[in-house]
């Protein structure tokens, strides 16, 4: 059955719920309240990665990061964290994450994949071109389903080159990253080419501009659509802003199919 991982952004500019759990208190409730709204992972991130979004130091980024991993690590919640840099995943790992999300895939940090390799945690490898800044001039392929896939291919191989174990790795392929709406969707048409790949697959679209709607918390029942088409796809899992809806939508289709 699709897993459901729950976004925690601990930043003040994400696009769709930047602010609001800057706090390390308030990310700690939310990153709980999802556990018990059925969320299998808590994703926590400390810097956006929204079009057009400047980077945050190592040091911002840990600060908000390692004190909510590390509680919902000790309040038993299964926590990844969603990082492009080495250091921030391996003292994330050290406070109590299991999984690093690197939306990335190793290509921000030279040492990502060698870190992962030597902290043996699951890691999921995003198809990415570029930092976020420039994201959207290059949106430009000769066929996305083709390009995304060879591409993540080439990031796949080097994450195993570097030692990450095959059973570690979840392939992500990267909706809104350096994608315009209709690449986004062309891929979602295709997404059974990405499972030849021979790994899990990440999805996440909520909320995203391709979904429709003036503003993010317009697109939730898009989202929620998404995330039930996803789930008769047999998806790995989804990446989703809240868990509820999205956790009652995995578990209908698990009662049809």
């Amino acid at each position: 059955m699709t897993l459901v991982m729950g976004i925690l952004n601990v930043t003040p500019d994400s696009f769709s719920d930047g602010g609001e759990y800057l706090d390390p208190a308030k990310a700690i409730a939310r990153g709980l309240e999802m556990v018990d709204e059925g969320a299998t992972i808590i994703d926590v991130g400390g810097e956006s990665t929204k079009p057009g979004a400047e980077r945050v130091t190592l040091e911002e980024e840990l600060t908000r990061v390692i004190p909510v991993v590390h509680a919902l690590a000790k309040a038993g919640a299964k926590v990844s964290v969603d990082t492009m840099r080495a250091e921030t995943a391996a003292m994330a790992v050290a406070a109590g994450a299991s999984i690093i999300n690197d939306v990335s895939g190793g290509l921000a940090d030279p040492a990502m994949h060698a870190t992962a390799a030597a902290l043996k945690v699951q890691y999921i490898c995003m198809h990415w071109r570029g930092q976020s800044k420039e994201m959207d001039s290059l949106a430009v392929y000769d066929d996305v389903v083709t390009d995304v896939i060879n591409e993540l291919t080439k990031q796949v191989a080097s994450a195993l080159l570097a030692g990450i174990e095959p059973t570690k790795l979840v392939v992500d392929p990267g909706l809104g990253f350096a994608k315009n709406a209709e690449q986004n969707w062309e891929i979602l048409r295709n997404i059974d080419k990405f499972k030849e790949l021979g790994f899990p697959i990440l999805v996440g679209g909520s909320r995203k501009r391709f979904l429709g709607g003036e503003n993010p918390s317009e697109r939730e029942s898009s989202s929620i659509a998404l995330t039930t088409w996803l789930a008769t796809k047999h998806i790995w899992g989804v990446r989703t802003h809240s868990v509820k809806p999205h956790v009652d939508a995995i578990k209908v289709v698990g009662q049809v199919l």
